[in-house]
């Protein structure tokens, strides 16, 4: 880990949360590289969730919202969890992470010091914040714990403005805030955080809802394989009952093996019709469904999938990363970041073999200024070859096109891949379907 975050740092991909003022624990930045990362994650998912699919629509709804939703759903009264403090160090800890306790009593034992606790106590992870211009009349409302509710308290405005008929989905990308005990593991938990959910409702049918449930089950799984995360480091963790929501009919994790342990990378959840339910009940409003086929009303049942687009970038930057040998250099080694070319900051990088020859200079910039038009692309005339090569590695660059003074004469390029490391020339007028062959 200590490896990833310092490349995360060094490369412009993660920076600690106003760090030139002592940081905010569990808040962090995404550099350029990093902004681009998240961008593709999410674009990835769009176009997987909502995209391909004519079953599923977006939709994008407000951070801060009524606090009566906050209270139907159940946030303000049993959003919580159990808080210890040690007496020693004041350090705070969920009660329920007894591994960490125990790691935490081991590191004082070692010290030969005295350990003690404070009694649990119940911790609200929403995180208030207040409304209104006069001092004293300002009213207290929360930064969304989930982005969740924001979609059910629109399933009947969704329903009205289109014509989807159950079974149907609403996907939705946001920012999400949570009053964290013990922020840490990187981005893993923190305060700030953004999720990528998809809210899909079917018909209230033990059999049938669950048919979907093990369809969106598997299909969430498949979608980190294919964008190259190692099979070897998923799998499914189902929740034990004494874990389960107390809405929850069954739930199952897609988790990641990190290097602090296998952690939860996304959550797949059979709802019911809580959500629903509820919100009917606070507002008063109908959310019952009407199917025109049978002549049914019922509130309908909610499969959910729900995966962090932090804790995926997280978990694709330390699943690409690798350190090798490098041949052609001695055994010397090399990082290289094996970032899925769709998640790849950038898609190409474009140089000048000699900064210092005006005629490569000009033609690898117009080279690079062509294909930026439809690629994300860099452009680096720095030091010698070599290392704008290891450079470009490093941050995940899948091809390298050099101009050299056969570019000039021939109308080709040496392009370099990455992973193999292998070169090949290839005429300038066919880079762009070059790349777009490679990436698609």
């Amino acid at each position: 880990m200590d490896k990833i975050v310092s490349l995360a740092k060094r490369r412009g991909f993660i920076y600690p949360g106003s760090e030139i003022y002592g940081g905010l624990k569990g808040t962090w930045d995404y550099g350029p590289l990093g902004s681009e990362l998240k961008f593709n994650i999410k674009q990835e998912w769009w176009k997987t969730m909502v995209k391909d699919r004519d079953d599923v629509v977006g939709m994008s709804a407000s951070i801060l919202m009524n606090p009566k939703v906050w209270e139907a759903s159940g946030h303000i009264a049993g959003f919580s969890d159990p808080l210890i403090e040690c007496k020693t160090c004041h350090q705070r800890f969920k009660a329920d992470q007894k591994d960490v306790i125990a790691e935490h009593e081991g590191w004082h034992k070692e010290r030969k010091e005295k350990i003690d606790w404070t009694e649990e106590k119940q911790f609200n992870l929403m995180v208030e914040a207040k409304l209104g211009v006069v001092e004293g009349e300002k009213e207290t409302v929360y930064l969304r714990g989930e982005i969740t509710q924001g979609v059910h308290v629109n399933f009947k405005n969704v329903l009205n403005s289109s014509r989807l008929k159950i079974p149907f989905g609403i996907a939705q990308i946001g920012k999400a805030f949570r009053n964290e005990i013990t922020p840490g593991n990187f981005t893993y938990r923190s305060i700030e955080f953004e999720q990528m959910e998809l809210q899909y409702y079917v018909k209230p049918d033990e059999k049938e809802s669950m048919k979907h449930y093990e369809f969106w089950k598997n299909f969430r799984m498949d979608w980190y394989k294919s964008l190259g995360i190692n099979p070897d480091n998923l799998r499914f963790r189902e929740h034990k009952k004494d874990e389960l929501a107390h809405y929850a009919k069954v739930a199952w994790d897609i988790e990641y093996n990190a290097p602090f342990g296998w952690k939860e990378c996304e959550g797949i959840h059979h709802r019911g019709d809580w959500d629903l339910s509820q919100h009917q009940k606070f507002s008063g409003q109908d959310m019952f469904y009407f199917d025109e086929e049978t002549k049914e009303k019922y509130i309908p049942w909610v499969i959910e999938t729900s995966g962090g687009v932090d804790r995926a970038a997280l978990f694709f930057l330390i699943d690409a990363y690798s350190e090798e040998e490098d041949p052609a250099k001695n055994g010397a080694s090399r990082i290289v970041l094996k970032l899925n070319p769709k998640l790849a900051p950038y898609k190409a990088a474009v140089f000048p073999l000699l900064a210092n020859k005006p005629e490569l200079v000009k033609l690898a910039r117009n080279i690079y200024d062509d294909l930026r038009k439809d690629f994300a692309v860099a452009w680096d005339d720095r030091g010698n070859i070599g290392k704008r090569y290891y450079s470009q590695d490093e941050i995940g660059t899948p091809y390298c096109i050099t101009v050299d003074f056969d570019s000039l004469e021939q109308g080709d390029v040496t392009v370099r891949d990455r992973d193999t490391m292998k070169q090949e020339r290839i005429k300038i007028t066919e880079l762009n379907k070059f790349l777009n062959e490679k990436l698609s």
